[in-house]
């Protein structure tokens, strides 16, 4: 079956059907979302993201926010773009860092971190798109970068098919001056986002 790869207004929950259902919605979303987060070097991790985690912030935001229709229309413009159109990967980057003096002084270093993010898969380098958010880059002027960056991963058709291969090693990999990390995707994380791909 194809994915999904855009969420409308149809599958949206009801907020009073959604409301009974939260606490069981959301159990089930942080046990899903536990198997798509990989932790690159101490600070940073990625969230692959897909139909399934959009749908459910989406439906956290306006259950939170009750914004009704006006907020649909902005957080399906928000979060669509962050569902992978089958052909690649998408993820969250972000840099968890509790005290917000030392997250300050560390995010102030990694100017331009987001051009730095690749996926490596039987050597060949998958450089990341960082998407930008109303068009705004994710580093400012003063060199400091945002703690959330929204990647693109796109794939060939070959490595779909590589990356389905049970032996090939995948590499998640932060090439920046500051930061220089990397991390190799399990074998159940693998899995999992082998159905994100068409």
């Amino acid at each position: 079956m194809t994915n999904k790869h855009q969420i409308d207004r149809s599958d949206i929950v009801p907020m009073d059907v959604y409301g009974p259902e939260r606490p069981e919605r959301r159990r089930a979303i942080i046990d899903y979302k536990r198997g798509r987060r990989l932790e690159v070097g101490p600070v940073a991790a990625f969230y692959f993201e897909n139909f399934t985690t959009m749908l459910s912030q989406i439906q956290e935001m306006l259950w939170i926010e009750k914004g009704g229709e006006a907020q649909l229309v902005d957080e399906l413009a928000a979060y669509n773009p962050l569902i992978p159109q089958g052909q690649e990967l998408v993820a969250t980057m972000m840099f968890e860092i509790a005290n917000e003096t030392r997250r300050q002084g560390i995010l102030s270093q990694l100017g331009g971190v987001e051009d730095t993010v690749s996926l490596e898969i039987q050597g060949e380098k998958i450089s990341a798109l960082p998407e930008l958010e109303d068009g705004i880059e994710r580093t400012k002027k003063d060199g400091k970068t945002s703690s959330v960056h929204f990647l693109h991963f796109p794939f060939s058709a070959a490595q779909i098919v590589a990356f389905r291969e049970p032996d090939t090693r995948i590499v998640a990999v932060i090439d920046h001056r500051e930061y220089v990390h990397m991390a190799v995707l399990p074998q159940a994380m693998r899995q999992a986002l082998a159905d994100d791909f068409d």
